[in-house]
């Protein structure tokens, strides 16, 4: 199939652009007039929309994702005995075990504990995980049926990720696969191509077997390290096709914790003394070695890093390693080490979204080193590469909220928040499209055909971007052909 896009403008000009769209990649792009018409092709009158490359987002949880609607949402809850009502009166209706997501505990004046659950809603199986997922809170039931024992049931980092598979809403793989389809076709709506899929998984062998149906998103699919014999048996390199939608993707590793559950490894100490310095996740010693072997495996190491100490402790590790690599979410950074990401190969994958979330948080949290949180300016500035996502759940895969957050620095009616952070939006906007702002002749047929111009919306319109139509490997996922 042969699509011709005729009369589409690139970002920030009038000049109008013919885009043919063959075989699954980019044959050409001429200005409108230049080129003919040819027997067979699909001619769409674009119209003046903007052509952009399809859009990626670099972080997600896929499944979870598809499963956080289906879940009682708590992210409205001031406090754990307004999150333990919600539960309790929720689970009438619910089968099992009982779960819900979105407490953000990080502001409560008292922590979550098991026994507040038990007296709202006695004797019930209840599980609700964190917003930021690095938490799963459980009722005395759930401990039970799911064979724990723990003295508050706030189960925490490593803990909490084990636990994760467990609490599957979906009835079955298949209901959940459903779900999952759903879920893609709503991000496709968005002008979203593709996605690097997080989840603690086998998440290779999860999208080989979804490819089998059909995908509305291309995937590059983590390793965890679980699944990291299988993948070395299977002689898996990091961008290997596994389909022609799904590729394998890098070789994840948590070295610290996050900042809403407080875990997020700091230079300085949490105003808590119960929370110290945050923590480690694995020993910087342990970490270079892991990163060194899948990076002579072929394995991207890509590292979860939030705290300042936690960034320090990996850029220390990446200068012992050969080959690319990213560290993820690159949340508060010491300035002595912005200048380090700008090593050949490294990609900062940043979640702008959870600036907005999360500003009173790390105003509260880190209160005297907040100014260097969500660094994106004097990272692009220091010649860091960055790339954009969600983090879904944890904020949703619209990559359209996150270009919005990266420019706007803020997400409501108060002023930015250090807007001397703030990226314009031709940097936030290549951020997500692959460092690029137009196509190229051989690119992927991924495309995204938008009703505004992003390189004149204002914050508001950016959030809100009409999104007339989306194209991956040449076929239209939303919109009309």
């Amino acid at each position: 199939m042969t699509v011709l896009l005729r009369g589409a403008r690139t970002p920030g000009s009038t000049r109008e652009i013919d885009v043919r769209l063959a075989e699954g990649v980019v044959a050409s792009v001429t200005p409108t007039g230049e080129g003919e018409v040819r027997p067979g092709d699909d001619v769409v009158d674009a119209r003046g929309a903007t052509v952009v490359p399809g859009l990626v987002d670099a972080h997600v949880h896929w499944s979870q994702w598809a499963q956080v609607r289906r879940r009682v949402d708590v992210g409205h809850a001031r406090g754990p005995e307004e999150v333990a009502t919600t539960m309790a009166a929720a689970a009438p209706g619910v089968p099992g075990l009982v779960v819900g997501h979105g407490f953000r505990a990080a502001l409560w004046s008292r922590p979550p504990h098991k026994e507040m659950l038990e007296r709202a809603a006695p004797g019930v199986p209840i599980a609700v995980v964190s917003d930021d997922l690095h938490a799963v809170w459980l009722s005395p039931a759930a401990l039970v049926l799911l064979g724990r024992e723990h003295p508050t049931g706030l189960l925490r980092e490593h803990e909490a990720f084990a636990l994760m598979t467990e609490l599957s809403t979906a009835p079955d793989p298949a209901e959940l696969d459903r779900w999952v389809a759903a879920a893609s076709t709503e991000a496709a709506a968005r002008g979203l191509t593709g996605v690097r899929d997080f989840e603690y998984d086998d998440t290779v062998a999860t999208w080989t077997r979804r490819a089998e149906h059909g995908l509305a998103l291309r995937v590059a699919a983590a390793v965890w390290e679980p699944w990291l014999d299988a993948t070395l048996h299977r002689g898996h390199r990091t961008g290997d096709a596994v389909t022609d939608l799904v590729t394998v993707g890098p070789f994840k590793i948590l070295a610290d914790g996050s900042l809403n559950t407080r875990t997020a490894a700091c230079h300085h100490a949490y105003p808590d003394p119960a929370d110290g310095h945050g923590a480690l996740n694995i020993d910087p010693g342990d970490l270079r070695d892991l990163m060194a072997r899948v990076a002579r495996a072929g394995l991207h190491p890509a590292v979860h890093a939030i705290g300042d100490r936690a960034n320090a402790v990996v850029l220390d590790a990446f200068a012992h390693v050969d080959g690319p690599g990213s560290i993820e979410h690159a949340q508060l950074v010491a300035t002595e080490d912005v200048a380090r990401f700008a090593r050949p190969g490294l990609v900062a994958s940043v979640q702008p979204a959870h600036l907005v979330d999360d500003r009173d948080v790390a105003e509260r949290h880190w209160p005297d080193v907040h100014a260097r949180a969500y660094p994106y300016a004097d990272l692009v500035a220091a010649g860091a590469r960055l790339e954009l996502g969600s983090d879904a759940p944890v904020s949703p895969p619209d990559p359209w909220v996150a270009i919005a957050a990266a420019v706007a620095r803020s997400g409501d009616e108060r002023p930015p928040w250090h807007p001397e952070q703030a990226l314009d939006v031709a940097t936030a906007l290549r951020a997500s499209c692959g460092g690029r702002l137009e196509l190229r002749p051989g690119d992927p047929a991924d495309v995204a055909l938008l009703d505004a111009d992003p390189l004149h919306a204002d914050p508001g319109t950016l959030r809100a971007m009409p999104v007339r139509a989306t194209v991956l490997a040449g076929r239209f996922t939303h919109g009309a052909g």
